[in-house]
């Protein structure tokens, strides 16, 4: 998943397919989280030239467990906007800290890798505690997510720059958000992406 070639970063005929496919199931099973959209748009989006990295960034969000799924249109960029949206936080993307300076303060017991540049290599972002919440709203929800565990969200420069992290959960019928050490790392917590294609 590591791939800097941008040459790499590109989705087979094959996979393409299959990845398009898994989309519009998912899109049509939950059509509340994208009222008014209409696949046949979205699908002529993910088929232009233009989305072959942004597609293979979507791809990882699957890989890795996600279950990205759109969650809005920006009308300005003329963008949509997907989420992972699975149960839980993604299973490929827990254990890890929060950032790579967090990682490199840790002397022993070092995670696999940080939430951040785990983000960056699969071309995505974290998503804000705002956009966390939103996510937990009924509209998107239809049930709730992290009810068992939790998501490193993007956390402030003034946060950061004391040595903490923020992360959120769902516990007791309401979004908790709580800090941490960035360096802190659990089996239960991992992060949710953002893409715009």
């Amino acid at each position: 998943m590591n791939n800097s070639n941008s040459n790499k970063k590109k989705l087979s005929a094959a996979q393409h397919e299959a990845l398009l496919k898994l989309l519009k199931a998912r899109f049509e099973k939950n059509m509340y989280r994208h009222k008014g959209l209409d696949w046949a748009n979205l699908k002529a989006k993910l088929d232009s030239a233009k989305a072959g990295e942004k597609l293979w960034s979507l791809n990882e969000m699957e890989e890795t467990g996600g279950e990205p799924d759109v969650v809005g249109y920006d009308k300005k960029t003329d963008e949509y906007i997907f989420y992972d949206c699975s149960a839980e936080s993604p299973k490929g993307r827990r254990s890890v800290c929060y950032d790579h300076e967090a990682l490199e303060k840790r002397k022993e017991y070092k995670p696999g890798n940080s939430a951040v540049e785990m983000a960056a290599d699969m071309g995505i972002e974290l998503l804000t505690e705002e956009q966390y919440r939103e996510l937990q709203s009924g509209q998107m929800a239809g049930g709730n997510f992290d009810t068992k565990t939790s998501n490193w969200v993007k956390t402030t420069a003034s946060i950061r720059k004391l040595g903490g992290a923020i992360f959120c959960d769902y516990r007791y019928g309401q979004v908790f958000v709580y800090h941490n050490g960035a360096e802190s790392y659990y089996a239960a917590r991992g992060f949710r992406g953002l893409l715009r294609i």
